[in-house]
């Protein structure tokens, strides 16, 4: 019994608004979310889950209306914390990180503890919707930490290389629980 859990990261965020839970879409972002729609409303979705973060549950929001499914908000799929200031230099943080998974900052998480949140409660959703298609709206290191979690060569390098793909979409396949193989939609 196939499962496929569609992850899609979220489209072009506004950088200006400092707030990363009320970070919305760019005028461009909101016009990408027609992409998602377009690549997921044939894959017999059945469930959609999101992130609290606005980005991500804006970005699938189109496809819960085309498909007329509620969106199930799941906080362990939110970005992950960097510290209560802003960051100025992401790429050095982010190297830092992905070098070593318990390095974060005062009041930040480290990619460990990201990675286990997320894989906690992917394997919760997955449990309750087996042998279904499933839609998740995430954020970029969350989704790469549950890539990590199944291929460990997956590093900064290939974090680094989805950096700007917004929207982003992979799916992940399960015969049963046991994980079988991840392919990019989009």
């Amino acid at each position: 019994m196939k499962t496929n859990i569609y992850f899609v990261r979220h489209a072009q965020p506004d950088f200006s608004i400092k707030d990363d839970a009320l970070r919305p879409l760019t005028e461009k972002g909101m016009l990408d979310t027609a992409l998602v729609t377009k690549a997921l409303q044939d894959k017999n979705i059945s469930a959609i889950y999101s992130s609290p973060f606005k980005r991500a549950y804006d970005t699938i929001k189109n496809l819960a209306e085309v498909l007329d499914l509620r969106i199930d908000i799941v906080d362990d799929f939110r970005e992950r914390k960097i510290d209560n200031i802003w960051v100025e230099d992401f790429k050095a943080f982010s190297r830092k990180q992905w070098e070593d998974f318990n390095f974060r900052l005062k009041n930040g998480e480290c990619l460990r503890k990201v990675q286990e949140r997320n894989m906690t409660a992917l394997n919760e959703i997955l449990e309750s919707n087996l042998g279904k298609s499933i839609a998740v709206g995430t954020h970029g290191t969350a989704l790469s930490t549950i890539i990590n979690y199944y291929n460990p060569e997956f590093g900064y390098d290939h974090f680094v290389g989805i950096a700007d793909k917004m929207p982003y979409i992979i799916c992940f396949t399960f015969e049963g629980t046991e994980f079988i193989g991840m392919e990019e939609v989009g």
